[in-house]
């Protein structure tokens, strides 16, 4: 018994120490390739679908599939790198990463789901949802990343309210509602990895 109190004191400790720490599992490269996905889905549909509202489907489809693109690309990256590295902490800072961040994204399935099943009329609102709820995800996980990363938050918080504010008539589900923010949000968050953990050192760490 006093064995097993320990181990739970030592996992704790462990924990609290972590909560410390700054998470680098986040690569600037990486995320700003996630914004090339968004511009990439925005072309995608600017040049195939025209007419989004008559086809809310297909929009999901592209959109979502962009999103599970982007993350399937950080997700590999965090776990290649919490893999290679001899930091004990290390393994501790990517589950807190991922429990922060993770409410967000499950409020943002469910509220798809809800949406597009029980009141399809509504989905030109879920850019501007997506983007608010992306905020809280990150407003939530920057006790682990460097501090100016709040702005970052704070842009996709903007461009939130601005997408509800405009999601109606000929500029509902627009490709530049979704390109725009996500783009050039994950090249903002992106130059602000780099500059606060990456640029010091001169390359990126391995």
């Amino acid at each position: 018994m006093e064995l097993h109190e320990a181990m739970a004191q030592i996992s704790e400790i462990r924990l609290r120490l972590a909560q410390t720490e700054t998470f680098r599992g986040y690569r600037s490269v990486t995320v700003a390739g996630t914004g090339s996905v968004a511009f990439a889905a925005g072309a995608l549909q600017l040049v195939f679908l025209p007419e989004p509202m008559s086809d809310t489907t297909t929009y999901l489809a592209l959109w979502i599939g962009a999103a599970v693109l982007a993350a399937a690309g950080t997700g590999m990256e965090m776990l290649f790198r919490s893999r290679r590295t001899t930091d004990p902490m290390a393994a501790s800072l990517t589950r807190l990463a991922v429990e922060q961040f993770l409410p967000c994204v499950m409020a943002g399935g469910m509220l798809t789901a809800t949406i597009a099943l029980c009141c399809p009329e509504s989905v030109a609102l879920l850019p501007g949802l997506w983007q608010v709820l992306f905020a809280l995800g990150i407003f939530s996980s920057c006790r682990l990343l460097p501090r100016p990363t709040a702005w970052a938050a704070g842009f996709y918080l903007v461009c939130g309210v601005a997408s509800l504010s405009i999601a109606r008539g000929p500029l509902a589900l627009s490709p530049w509602a979704m390109a725009l923010p996500f783009g050039i949000g994950q090249w903002i968050w992106a130059a602000i990895l780099y500059w606060t953990l990456e640029r010091e050192h001169g390359r990126l760490e391995h």
